[in-house]
């Protein structure tokens, strides 16, 4: 299973697993499609849309245990 971090790039993290889209769009971040957006790491996304990195990345690891459990 792969591991998220704070660097992990926005187009990486969509490639590791397409279905984390819905948790991004959840939180506000729109702009997905964005070339620009996907060069962005996931703390540079989380502090634009105000939310905390860590959560955001906590979020998004144990979502992905659960597909895999």
């Amino acid at each position: 299973m792969a591991k998220v971090a704070k660097d992990t790039m926005i187009g990486e993290l969509l490639q590791i697993d397409g279905d984390i889209a819905p948790i991004l769009f959840g939180i506000g971040m729109h702009c997905l499609g964005c070339p620009a957006s996907q060069m962005e790491t996931v703390e540079e996304a989380a502090m634009v849309h105000g939310i905390d990195p860590d959560d955001l990345v906590e979020e998004i690891n144990s979502f992905l245990m659960s597909k895999s459990a």
